[in-house]
């Protein structure tokens, strides 16, 4: 650095014995110092010349230790750059600040530019760095500005991933030139190739810095789409007449309608959002309420923060099925217009005489027309399933079971017609995909007060292990536990449920304490039994939760151990909310008792904060 140890002017020197006696001779006042921003130790340098070797700096005999480990021509760039940056502004009269910042491996990590004229700034990125600090570095930011712009040094899944967003990313580079380094400012296309523009030939706008390259990539992308993500078992939705969709939305597009409504997901609680429908023909009237079978996906803005739904094929619903949504409720008689009670009467001419009413006669032929009998278009498959699903999901709100005749008269008529193997198909459409925090709704359907006799047949298509060789009494003990988890999951709260029912050929299964037990046979001694209690699952929980938080600050050994309770926590836990696991491992957790695992969790916590204190102690006395 050129004048005193805290300077942020710095220089190459000439590496030529010949350019060396021509630099002194054109600056016989520098004096060099290892600068503080170079990260270096502040002592002063002297320049060596030599003939048979490249000329270089060096160490003053009285110069402390430095323990300065870049010392090629890029550990200046940040320098070189902030420099740069300000001759820049100073040539197109912007107002601004750059200072450079030090991330955690030294000075040169990066360099802020702040624009306050166009609340914009500028981020160098010159050291790597991984997505969530990126998202939380821009947040950072934008939080003093309305966008920054980020210019990145090498190439890395940051970039990637700018590319994708916006079809462009900006780079950075430099270059030596005597005794400076010359900075480039690139715009990298899709196409993986980077047109590199001087810096002092770019412009500062309200939008940025612009290359001309720059400026024609942004004119000829289009406007980039934001994430989609998929929508399992469909959803209806009923449009909302008194919204309107914001202004600048980053969902509009020119050819699809967005629309306010209430949308309503399988098993999901209703919400209000925006969705985007095809905008080749007119938008659905408002009066209705309408069913994406497939094909919706969440949309997701850049910040994260909005979504909406897009939907490109929905169907109306008839009375009957939007009644059940709670999206739809039809006008009472007394509030129907008399145009929709009665034809109206053809207009009368000005000055007509009034027509007298006629006079009632009793007689068979004046007796009102009995109301002609409503009829129901026949539902498709998805319609069948979605309608069946919602059907079993309100008799589980209401605690309750239903047999196969009664949701024939809720659903359809045409399901008292079906045969064993269409019931079967139908309610593993029902019920798939099988989820351990889902109850299997077809266990509510009961015949003669037992559950289904092909219930074992539905439940081994879904994937239930063992169901098909399990005895009926297995059968109706998980069918009773399922229930009961249907009860909880769709109460007004819901509540907690219960682990699912394990069926094990072989083995009686008996009931305790909320949760399914396994007994090796009448005599022997029951397997995994322990006096297990709601309060210690919910201790070790806790500690799991707080040993996970903890151990990302821990040193490497202590980490190792922390990772090794919180595994066996973990293990615990998934055996006792009824996971799938090996047979030899289920042995081995089930002999495991609370106590035992709380006090391995509590040991492990308190070793980490051990680990913790130690830490802080050596980072507060290494000086």
């Amino acid at each position: 650095m050129i004048g005193d140890k805290d300077s942020d002017h710095p220089i190459i020197l000439p590496m030529d014995a010949h350019e060396l006696d021509v630099w002194r001779s054109m600056h016989p006042s520098y004096s060099y110092w290892c600068g503080l921003q170079l990260g270096g130790c502040g002592g002063q340098l002297t320049d060596r010349r030599y003939t048979i070797k490249v000329c270089h700096f060096a160490h003053h005999a009285t110069a402390p230790i430095c323990y300065r480990t870049a010392t090629g021509e890029s550990s200046a760039d940040h320098l070189f750059i902030k420099r740069g940056v300000q001759r820049l502004m100073s040539k197109q009269n912007v107002r601004g600040k750059v200072h450079t910042r030090d991330l955690g491996t030294g000075p040169g990590d990066a360099v802020d530019v702040h624009l306050p004229g166009s609340r914009r700034g500028l981020r160098f990125q010159l050291s790597t760095i991984d997505y969530r600090a990126w998202r939380r570095t821009s947040d950072e930011l934008t939080s003093d500005f309305d966008d920054v712009d980020w210019i990145f040094l090498s190439e890395g899944p940051i970039t990637q991933q700018l590319l994708g967003r916006h079809g462009y990313c900006l780079r950075v580079r430099c270059e030596t030139a005597g005794g400076e380094r010359r900075v480039h400012i690139g715009a990298e296309a899709r196409d993986r190739t980077v047109a590199w523009t001087p810096l002092e030939d770019c412009v500062l706008t309200p939008s940025g810095i612009v290359t001309p390259h720059v400026e024609r990539i942004r004119l000829s992308l289009p406007r980039p789409k934001p994430s989609a993500f998929p929508v399992q078992g469909g959803l209806v939705f009923a449009l909302v007449p008194e919204a309107a969709a914001p202004a600048g939305s980053p969902f509009a597009v020119d050819d699809r309608h967005l629309l306010v409504a209430d949308v309503k997901p399988v098993d999901s609680p209703i919400v209000r959002t925006l969705v985007s429908l095809p905008g080749d023909t007119e938008a659905p009237p408002v009066e209705h309420v309408y069913r994406v079978h497939d094909g919706a996906r969440i949309l997701v803005s850049e910040n994260g923060r909005d979504w909406a739904v897009e939907a490109n094929r929905y169907i109306r619903l008839n009375a009957h099925d939007a009644q059940r949504t709670g999206l739809w409720t039809p006008l009472p008689a007394d509030r129907l217009e008399p145009s929709a009670l009665a034809p109206s009467a053809p207009p009368r001419a000005i000055g007509q005489p009034k027509p007298s009413a006629p006079v009632p006669t009793h007689t068979e032929a004046s007796k009102p027309a009995a109301p002609a009998p409503v009829t129901r278009a026949p539902l498709t498959r998805p319609e069948l399933v979605t309608a069946l699903r919602d059907a079993l999901a309100q008799r589980a709100r209401q605690s309750t079971t239903a047999t196969w005749e009664t949701l024939a008269r809720l659903v359809s008529p045409a399901l008292a017609t079906y045969s064993l193997a269409d019931r079967c198909s139908l309610l593993i459409e029902v019920d798939r995909p099988l989820r351990e925090h889902v109850p299997v709704l077809s266990a509510l359907i009961r015949e003669r007060g037992a559950p289904l006799p092909y219930l074992p047949r539905v439940l081994a298509q879904l994937g239930v292990p063992h169901a098909e060789r399990a005895a009926f009494i297995q059968i109706r003990s998980w069918a009773v536990v399922e229930s009961d988890r249907a009860f909880a999951a769709y109460a007004t709260p819901s509540r907690v449920m219960s682990a699912r029912y394990l069926l094990e050929p072989g083995q009686s299964i008996v009931r305790q304490q909320g949760r399914a037990v396994s007994m090796q046979g009448s005599a022997g001694h029951p397997a995994g039994v322990s006096r297990l209690k709601p309060r210690d699952v919910a201790r070790v929980r806790g500690l799991v939760t707080q040993l996970d938080q903890l151990r990302p600050r821990l040193g490497a050994m202590a980490r190792k151990s922390a990772t090794k309770a919180l595994s066996s926590g973990q293990a615990w836990l998934a055996y006792q909310d009824g996971a799938e696991q090996p047979v030899e491992q289920r042995r081995k957790l089930a002999a495991q008792t609370p106590e035992l695992v709380i006090a391995r969790l509590e040991r492990a916590i308190e070793a980490a904060r051990y680990d913790l204190k130690a830490a802080e102690w050596l980072s507060r006395h290494k000086d």
